[in-house]
């Protein structure tokens, strides 16, 4: 499951906002309720959204220091529970009201042998960074394999296409989040930043760094317009992919999403290790293109 300076920026406006996603979810729930229960329950939420906002000047050095994994309790894992919450409900109703509608006609719309080609031209173009980050892990080979997966995807079929994995040389997606967690970096709390989901401190870092490693940030350095809509087009392409997997989540959605996010960084970086044989988990490489997750 994958993305930067946007990490402190919107913790506010977004807690702000999704107090009143809440308030009218709310009142939506309780619609059946006199104006006097919904105004009471909407003014319960809000207080709950500026204490959670300050809790955020509560965390200690050993908030910080802990390395979140799915097994622990969420006093451990997620203690700014009450304001991601908040966020992820926040983020929930852009989907919905948004980001989900564009995503359905995109499918409708645009087939999926024009879809694929785009997606894999965008994992190709982050292939360098995967490489570099190989090379700081100390994986030289792998970084190597990488290299010559994007040369010859590029040089073959100008990244639209995959020839080198027929030849043995499969992606291997990379970030700086995972880089530092390789060199055992804590993870530090859950975090869902706004628009961009599921995240950790030490991933929130990392996703900074992701945004000054990819070529899409240089080669259209001076084309602000296009740049964007490029980023646009790959959330709506990224949130296409699962619309049939978010069927499966079922009862309390914003801790399925926690946990399969801190499971899945908790194997990529054992794997990385050679010790995934101690986490259980089902990886694929054509999962989700997570360069959504990795990049501005």
């Amino acid at each position: 499951m994958h993305y930067s300076n946007f990490i402190l920026l919107g913790l506010l406006t977004a807690g702000a906002c999704s107090s009143s996603v809440f308030a009218q979810e709310a009142f939506n729930e309780s619609a059946v309720d006199s104006n006097t229960t919904v105004t009471s329950t909407s003014n319960e939420h809000k207080p709950s959204t500026i204490q959670a906002i300050r809790d955020l000047k509560h965390l200690t050095k050993s908030d910080l220091k802990v390395n979140a994994n799915a097994a622990q309790p969420d006093a451990v894992k997620d203690p700014l529970q009450p304001l991601n919450r908040q966020i992820f409900l926040f983020n929930d109703a852009l989907d919905r009201n948004l980001l989900k509608p564009i995503a359905i006609q995109y499918v409708a719309k645009v087939p999926e042998p024009v879809r694929s080609p785009y997606r894999q031209f965008r994992k190709n173009l982050g292939e360098p960074w995967n490489a570099v980050n190989q090379v700081i892990q100390g994986r030289p080979s792998r970084a190597a394999k990488t290299l010559g997966r994007f040369t010859l995807n590029t040089l073959t079929t100008l990244g639209f296409a995959d020839p080198a994995r027929r030849l043995g040389l499969s992606t291997e997606e990379e970030n700086f989040g995972v880089t530092l967690g390789y060199y055992g970096v804590p993870s530090g709390p859950y975090v869902m930043l706004p628009f961009f989901g599921p995240s950790t401190f030490r991933d929130g870092v990392g996703m900074a760094a992701d945004s000054f490693g990819r070529p899409q940030k240089y080669l259209l350095d001076d084309q602000d317009g296009v740049y964007w809509s490029t980023n646009v087009l790959q959330a709506v392409d990224a949130r296409s992919q699962i619309l049939d997997i978010e069927e499966s989540l079922k009862g309390d959605k914003y801790a399925m999403i926690r946990d399969f996010y801190l499971q899945r960084k908790s194997f990529q970086i054992a794997e990385k290790r050679g010790d995934s044989n101690d986490i259980s988990f089902i990886s694929d490489e054509d999962d989700i293109d997570e360069s959504f997750s990795d990049e501005e």
